[in-house]
């Protein structure tokens, strides 16, 4: 088991209401209210098989308390998910004997995010499989580089 620093209270984030959390899918099965093939699970992360696996062995990990994005995760939480989600990929890899791995996590409809409970998707690849992320990269000038560094720097 992994143990982290001490975690702050169980609660709730900013913006979700409890409404929110009885009609979340994961909350339900964190609860055990909805049945899942669990890969692990601590006090504070579950992992599961994912029910719409786009490859094999396919599975997400999940914060036990209701967060709904990347934004209302606290840094204590975000390590030990990415400290239990980096073992599980490692114990993955072994036993699934995948060519390669992606992590993929998305916040917010306009990122793609279907369920309103942050989750990384563990998704183990292999060759020929029918999974990928397709996009169309750009090349902006330096100065645009520059100028959107600047803005996120701003923001800290």
């Amino acid at each position: 088991m992994i143990d982290p620093p001490a975690f702050p209270e169980k609660t709730l984030s900013p913006n979700t209401n409890a409404a929110a959390v009885a009609a979340c899918i994961f909350c339900r099965i964190v609860a055990g209210e909805i049945p899942s093939s669990k890969v692990f699970e601590d006090d504070h992360v579950i992992a599961f098989m994912d029910i719409a696996a786009v490859t094999d062995g396919h599975f997400l990990v999940i914060p036990r308390k209701h967060v709904e994005t990347l934004y209302d995760l606290d840094a204590i939480l975000a390590g030990h998910l990415l400290a239990v989600t980096t073992r599980l990929a490692k114990a993955a890899k072994k036993a699934l004997r995948c060519d390669g791995m992606n992590l993929y996590q998305a916040n917010e409809a306009a990122g793609g995010q279907e369920v309103p409970h942050l989750h990384l998707h563990v998704i183990p690849r292999y060759k020929g499989d029918s999974f990928g992320i397709r996009y169309n990269p750009t090349k902006p000038p330096r100065e645009k580089l520059d100028e959107k560094a600047a803005k996120i720097r701003g923001a800290l």
